[in-house]
């Protein structure tokens, strides 16, 4: 009986909790209905057909060395050069190693008087841009490192809100890497006050032009509505979620930078509200401060550009969920990162340095649907360990999406972990054939400095330097192994190479040595290889080049091992 009567109480505290929240969104313009679909906060909903593919930088998975992994934040200038001269020393700037990313930890706790990112004051004394030249007088590559959020994981300032200053200055700096985490990130609001109108006016001058409720032409639930606490008694609701547009058509005389001054009815946040006047069809993003309700109407500058003649003006605020919010912002920096390259190679006459993009949002809103309208690689886990368990998990889920990469745009797995922790030398193997055959970014996370000075450092740079793998992972057809078959415990996987060969990965997921015997014939009934025939194929063991024609691959791998072959079907 107490249990009912709990029961019956904790509902009725939940429906007036749900009827207060219903009637004081109502109450703000804002549509209840629509601010319920936020769940599940990973489906994107944002029309993205009509955004353009940011062209960004590599085309096949990056190849390189990052200072996560094997230092955290004990980097200094000195260092970052040693380990990128290690890169040309060992051979591996040789094997296709050009990348140096300088992760986390580079950079001050303070901006400089002009508003940018500058180098750790103590630890990189010369300047990003100066560290830059020297690894590219060592003909390899800098990449750097923020967050899309207020702060870096190890809480350094960060890259939201500060774009467009920071991309410039990346690109002045000659970076062609850039690294965008997901730490002390702040999601966009789906929620949108009341829009009184819009002031249109010159710089300088006085307000020439109201876009007013009634000028607007409504989509979706968007609609004008009666508001008595406002001077005009009228205003636009419903923009919020997605739930609707309100659009204008407006002529100006001339082109040019005209000034936007948003009149609204404030609304009642802790945080910061959204709205996207879109131009012309460009996007230009304003946010309305958290506000106390001293007076009921407030007011927001921008400026916009106008073309001579007719534009179109739509008031808009598309974020429904949280992977809407990670769209554009991501975006953002995208573009950014894209015009910043564009314009510093035209300002120096040098030619453009275009920056790869890397989205690590850990796969939290699942960035592979997004593709190549936001960046060049993109995360699909948390962070990778030097721990077996680790390292197949993150196969396990990264191997699914085979589909979703292309030239330009491929799923990262996270940075390699070959020769950190205490892997042995055949899950080594296995972790640096499997990424190869996941079409993965290469990039090295231990000590280069350490890779000859240990018992096993030879063999690791024979590892990570294999060339026909590395030749798997850099084909230009970027697509990634698919698992075709399961024969007990061993992984059958696939991937179809650019001159017509297919790359094969037998993949011992057990704890046991096991025997296998496969049939390749087997390989012509997925269309995702597209093989026609087979007939007296040659195969080649990419580990020991031994060349075999057979039409059965009989082979032992050990526990944790992998056996990979090159068949040429022709």
């Amino acid at each position: 009986m107490i249990f009912l009567i709990i029961l019956i109480t904790l509902i009725a505290i939940g429906v007036v909790l749900f009827l207060t929240w219903f009637f004081a969104t109502k109450a703000d313009g804002n549509c209840p209905i629509c601010a319920l679909k936020t769940f599940p906060p990973t489906k994107i909903t944002i029309d993205t057909s009509k955004d353009e593919e940011l062209v960004g930088g590599s085309k096949t998975p990056i190849m390189g060395w990052s200072s996560w992994n094997a230092l955290r934040n004990r980097i200094d200038e000195d260092t970052i050069y040693d380990m990128a001269k290690a890169m040309v020393d060992t051979g591996l700037a040789d094997a296709g190693y050009k990348y140096v990313n300088i992760d986390d930890c580079w950079h001050s706790s303070m901006r400089d008087e002009n508003g940018m990112l500058q180098g750790d004051l103590e630890s990189f004394p010369s300047g990003m841009a100066e560290l830059g030249k020297k690894i590219n007088s060592l003909g390899l590559k800098m990449g750097l490192y923020t967050s899309n959020g207020t702060l870096t994981c190890e809480d350094l300032p960060a890259s939201l809100g500060h774009e467009e200053i920071d991309a410039k200055t990346f690109a002045s700096w000659g970076a062609e890497y850039f690294k965008y985490d997901f730490c002390h990130n702040e999601k966009i609001s789906g929620r949108t006050p009341i829009i009184e109108y819009i002031g249109i006016s010159r710089k300088g001058e006085r307000e020439f032009v109201k876009l007013t409720p009634d000028r607007a032409k409504y989509s979706g639930r968007a609609r004008q509505i009666k508001v008595e606490d406002l001077p005009t008694k009228k205003g636009i609701a419903y923009l919020n979620h997605g739930a609707g547009k309100a659009t204008f058509k407006l002529d100006v005389a001339s082109g040019g930078e005209y000034v936007f001054t948003v009149h609204f009815k404030k609304l009642t946040s802790k945080k910061p509200t959204y709205m996207q006047i879109v131009v012309n069809g460009d996007i230009n993003e304003v946010f309305f401060p958290p506000s106390n309700a001293f007076t009921s109407d407030a007011r927001l500058q921008t400026l916009i550009k106008l073309n001579s003649g007719e534009n179109i003006i739509t008031l808009q605020n598309p974020v429904v969920t949280r992977a809407d919010s990670s769209y554009i912002q991501y975006r953002r920096m995208g573009k950014a990162l894209e015009d910043a390259s564009r314009a510093w190679a035209i300002y120096t006459g040098e030619v453009q340095k275009p920056i790869t993009y890397s989205i690590c949002e850990w796969g939290t809103c699942k960035p592979w649907l997004w593709n190549g309208k936001v960046g060049n690689m993109w995360r699909t886990t948390h962070d990778i360990f030097a721990k077996w368990f680790s390292i197949y998990a993150i196969y396990k889920f990264t191997v699914r999406l085979y589909k979703y990469a292309s030239p330009g745009h491929v799923n990262d797995p996270d940075m390699l972990e070959v020769g950190n922790g205490k892997l042995t030398l055949e899950e080594n193997r296995s972790h640096f054939s499997l990424w190869c055959m996941m079409a993965a970014p290469l990039v090295l996370g231990n000590d280069l400095r350490e890779i000859e000075k240990n018992g096993k450092g030879q063999d690791i740079l024979d590892i990570v330097t294999n060339n026909e793998l590395i030749r798997i992972d850099q084909d230009s057809l970027v697509k990634p192994a698919k698992k075709i078959d399961r024969l007990g415990s061993t992984d059958v996987l696939a991937r179809p190479l650019s001159n017509g060969d297919v790359a094969l990965c037998l993949f011992n997921t057990s704890k046991k040595n096991k025997h296998v015997e496969y049939d390749i014939e087997k390989l012509k009934d997925d269309k995702y290889l597209g093989i026609s025939r087979l007939g007296n194929a040659q195969i080649k063991d990419l580990w020991t080049n031994d060349i075999f024609h057979s039409d059965t691959i009989k082979t032992d791998i050990p526990t944790h091992g992998v056996k990979v072959y090159r068949i040429t079907c022709r």
